[in-house]
């Protein structure tokens, strides 16, 4: 009976040790990583405090202690507004559209792409595509404006070869929607091409080995081999990406949208930035990021549950 009382002592004293150890060892670690902690903290953490705005009727010129409450004012009329509901939707729209084809269009051009035997070709079609992802909204919307306006590139080739009529692309509602989603595929496209191709690298050759002795082609070896072992990285890229569905991405819509596609193309992060900036409803702004802010933390819970449900995949 003591050994039996005694075991158990000596095995939580044991876990314990060794936790503390588990601590102690990669303190160089924890060292590198206080200053970039230090950052997040000031700038992250501190300005939180500002949430109470969307509590109180702000004026910049009593401050916000002073300022007077309000309550829930500012969120119901938010939800009362016909226009929040709209770019609610237009948020939603260009996000999941984003999400949808940065899976899809990445995924298939890295089967295409897997498939070229000349490494020389591949290595230059994989720097190509990637290229886009170093440059800034800001350099790209100035290249799409000059190539999208009336007399630009892409409108003189549909009127002069395809006698077709100029597309206003940039003005119009429809076509406005479907230039910011192919726009941000195309520069996207070629990192997450290169996840895929990394995923596909990680692939064991006695897989198609086994395959090829068994007779099966190509395209079998493709989508018996290839797609399932691939298949889950494009699992965590989805559900990763949950946390983001409602950031549409403010940098392309500010810089490519004008008043003629407010209706269209305006976003949450967008309508927060002319309310709060330019209109100086700083209250009403603060409360429309704060749910915002609140519905994407859910939204990264869940993504985080479901890629370690469906793919194994986690931080911590």
């Amino acid at each position: 009976m003591e050994a039996k009382t005694i075991q158990p002592v000596k095995l939580e004293a044991t876990r314990s040790i060794k936790r503390k150890k588990s601590y102690k060892q990669p303190w160089m670690l924890h060292f590198m990583v206080l200053p970039a902690a230090i950052l997040v903290f000031i700038f992250s953490y501190i300005p939180m405090t500002g949430i109470i705005m969307a509590f109180k009727d702000y004026k910049p010129a009593v401050g916000i202690v002073d300022s007077p409450w309000v309550g829930l004012k500012h969120f119901r009329y938010m939800f009362e507004n016909d226009y929040f509901m709209q770019i609610a939707w237009n948020t939603l729209f260009f996000a999941c559209s984003k999400m949808v084809m940065n899976v899809m269009v990445p995924f298939l051009f890295a089967l295409l792409l897997n498939e070229v035997r000349k490494m020389a070709l591949k290595r230059t079609i994989q720097t190509f595509v990637y290229l886009p992802h170093f440059l800034s909204w800001v350099t790209l919307s100035g290249i799409l404006i000059e190539i999208l306006s009336q007399t630009g590139l892409v409108n003189q080739f549909l009127s002069n070869v395809l006698g077709m009529k100029p597309i206003f692309f940039l003005g119009d509602g429809a076509w406005f929607r479907f230039t910011i989603i192919f726009s941000d595929v195309w520069k996207e496209f070629g990192f997450n091409t290169i996840i895929f191709l990394a995923a596909l690298s990680g692939i064991n050759p006695a897989l198609y080995e086994a395959a090829e002795v068994d007779g099966a082609t190509r395209w079998k070896q493709t989508m018996h081999i290839t797609i399932p072992s691939i298949i889950p990285i494009a699992i965590v890229i989805a559900t990763l990406a949950l946390g983001n569905v409602l950031n549409a991405n403010f940098d392309q819509v500010f810089n490519l949208y004008s008043p003629l596609v407010y209706q269209q193309g305006d976003i949450i992060d967008t309508f927060v930035y002319r309310q709060g900036l330019l209109s100086g409803q700083f209250s009403f702004a603060t409360a429309v990021s704060l749910i915002k802010s609140v519905i994407s933390l859910m939204l990264i819970i869940v993504s985080y549950r479901l890629a370690y449900k469906f793919a194994g995949y986690r931080i911590f």
